[in-house]
């Protein structure tokens, strides 16, 4: 390993996240091509269904010559099954890339070392473990997916100076007040990189939020809804089907929707856990967990999350809701949007 190679690694990193939140079910990956210590082909894999990151630097080439005394650096290991593309070891090996430096294996079942093997067996000198922290932690998502079989977790929510989340009494301030607009917009940009998001009845009740991207760009998640009854009116956002909708409840709807689904859950067991089997079923590789309280403790109390993002508002209750308790937690990062705070934690 050399700082040369860290510093191709870091680049394909770079790349890699230019996917995020639109590679789903896929992992982000970016892979960099260079001859002679000199970049001679880039590329990331843009969206599930497309060419991956190997293929497009491959393709970014100019002179397909240099190939055959070059090296490849790619974040997570090369694939070796056919799946919506072709295989990206065999590319490698059909352009005769003799060296081919990998982040970190590939969590994956069908790949999960085959990869490799599939290169090293061609001919191929295959170094292994080139900032695998930071490429396992690109992949979070994937990786948790794959290993847990269960979706990444976030929890979030905002709280005031004093530490509520919401007003004693609904008034003129409501909890969506705590924080401002720049925050806001962090949340819907957080929202376009996550595939669902979760809510429970008070929260619908008392705030009848979309739950969507509105404030940025991107893809809306699937909105998740706790109710046990179905009780949220039919005049709510989350009734609308403008976008994919799933209700946990004791009941089902026989109405006929195009975006809109239900899945029965037991009320008396696990909640948490059937929340992230359910999604695991259903493909879904990362969930933010946005409240009301109860939800999110119940998450907590479960050890059932990942990272926790808490907005702290440039505002005081006095009295009300308070915010949810939680223990083994690593401050990781803070951010400021003007007057509002954003602490970032990690799970121990």
């Amino acid at each position: 390993m050399t700082g040369f190679d860290n510093e191709m690694m870091k680049r394909c990193i770079q790349l890699a996240n230019n996917g995020l939140g639109s590679t789903y079910p896929n992992p982000m990956v970016g892979s960099v091509i260079t001859c002679k210590e000199k970049i001679i082909g880039e590329g990331w894999h843009k969206k599930a269904g497309e060419p991956h990151a190997e293929v497009n630097a491959i393709n970014s080439v100019k002179n397909k010559e240099l190939l055959t005394k070059s090296s490849i650096y790619v974040s997570l290991e090369p694939c070796s099954h056919f799946g919506k593309t072709p295989p990206c070891s065999d590319l490698i090996i059909k352009h005769k890339i003799p060296k081919v430096i990998i982040g970190t294996t590939d969590p994956f079942a069908k790949v999960c070392g085959n990869g490799i093997k599939k290169l090293k067996d061609a001919g191929c000198e295959v170094i292994v473990g080139i900032l695998e922290k930071e490429c396992q932690e690109l992949n979070k998502r994937f990786f948790t997916f794959h290993q847990k079989k269960r979706p990444y977790i976030f929890l979030k929510w905002a709280e005031t100076r004093d530490g509520f989340i919401a007003p004693e009494t609904k008034n003129e301030i409501a909890p969506k007040w705590i924080t401002n607009s720049y925050s806001k917009q962090f949340v819907h940009k957080m929202r376009s990189q996550e595939q669902a998001i979760l809510v429970g009845t008070n929260t619908v009740l008392h705030d009848n939020p979309k739950l969507n991207t509105r404030d940025w760009f991107g893809q809306n998640p699937l909105r998740t809804i706790i109710d046990r009854n179905l009780k949220t009116p039919r005049n709510f956002s989350v009734w609308d089907d403008t976008q994919p909708t799933l209700f946990l409840s004791e009941k089902t709807e026989n109405q006929l929707f195009t975006n809109t689904c239900f899945e029965k859950i037991d009320f008396s067991e696990n909640l948490p856990q059937q929340v992230c089997d359910l999604l695991f079923k259903r493909n879904i590789q990362s969930l933010i967990v946005e409240g009301g309280r109860t939800i999110l403790q119940q998450f907590i109390e479960a050890n059932l999350w990942d990272e926790a993002f808490v907005f702290v508002g440039n505002v005081s209750f006095e009295s009300g809701l308070k915010s949810p308790d939680f223990q083994g937690k690593t401050l990781q990062e803070v951010k400021e949007f003007e007057e509002d705070k954003l602490f970032i934690y990690r799970n121990l």
